[in-house]
């Protein structure tokens, strides 16, 4: 349910584009959207994660600046620079506290080796700059529609694929208590 909440946002900014054929206009739903999304969240958790927050201040300067200069540059950029912000978070935390970024999001639920966080870690650094670049080249070199649908199909189907990917990583490195 929470991932479907979190995708809920660009889900109407494609339904807006396909229908409009309007990016201007798919910006212009997709900033309310994001905000109603942090509001529903916050009402029903008294919380929102740092990376919402990110990504609705993007949405907002982004999404903002795309419509006050009628350019769909700024929106086309928004998946680059969010997905470069939070890989030099999770590279940061490499060399800041004591555990990585991935450890304190699933390390309370798994129990791994300290090297396994690690190149988790460094494996979502990889994705999240990848992505960023992919998303420019898919920009730069494609039609806005091809754009748009990167924007939902692939970079969801990457993501998915990558978290796959993690997961059976993760278990042949799970450790049982007769292992510690």
């Amino acid at each position: 349910m929470k991932l479907l909440l979190d995708f809920l946002p660009i889900i109407i900014f494609f339904v807006v584009y396909k229908t409009t054929g309007d990016i201007i206009m798919a910006t212009a739903v997709l900033i309310p959207a994001t905000m109603l999304q942090m509001l529903y969240t916050w009402i029903r958790t008294h919380r929102i994660e740092k990376m919402q927050l990110v990504t609705l201040v993007l949405v907002i300067l982004m999404g903002g600046a795309t419509i006050a200069f009628q350019d769909k540059t700024f929106i086309q950029w928004k998946p680059t620079v969010v997905n470069w912000l939070f890989g030099a978070v999770f590279l940061g935390s490499h060399f800041i506290g004591q555990k990585t970024v991935v450890q304190r999001l699933m390390g309370a639920s798994i129990d791994l080796p300290a090297q396994v966080w690690r190149n988790l870690n460094i494996a979502w650094v990889i994705f999240f700059i990848s992505m960023g670049i992919v998303n420019l080249a898919v920009a730069y070199s494609m039609s806005e529609e091809a754009w748009v649908n990167f924007k939902l199909f692939g970079m969801l189907g990457l993501t998915f694929v990558f978290i796959l990917a993690q997961g059976l990583y993760m278990t042949r490195h799970i450790q049982s208590d007769s292992q510690k």
